[in-house]
């Protein structure tokens, strides 16, 4: 499966866009520069029944807009 594929079934399945799922996570308090990914995909998890590898894609969307930071994040 492509990394799109991902994304898309993500937002098939949520009936969610990543930056309307971004939203989510911002004003339930999730969101944070500098949190940890197993925060985030357990939120994921619960929030809308996603699997690891889901989680995972959302993850790796997130840091490539810089919507979060970590020790890999591109400088």
């Amino acid at each position: 499966m492509s990394f799109q594929a991902y994304i898309d079934n993500i937002t098939t399945k949520t009936g969610k866009t990543p930056e309307q799922i971004r939203d989510e996570a911002i004003n339930q308090g999730v969101l944070t520069e500098d949190m940890k990914a197993t925060v985030f995909t357990d939120w994921l998890k619960k929030e809308y029944q996603l699997g690891h590898g889901h989680a995972m894609a959302m993850w790796k969307y997130f840091i490539e807009r810089e919507w979060i930071n970590t020790k890999h994040s591109k400088m």
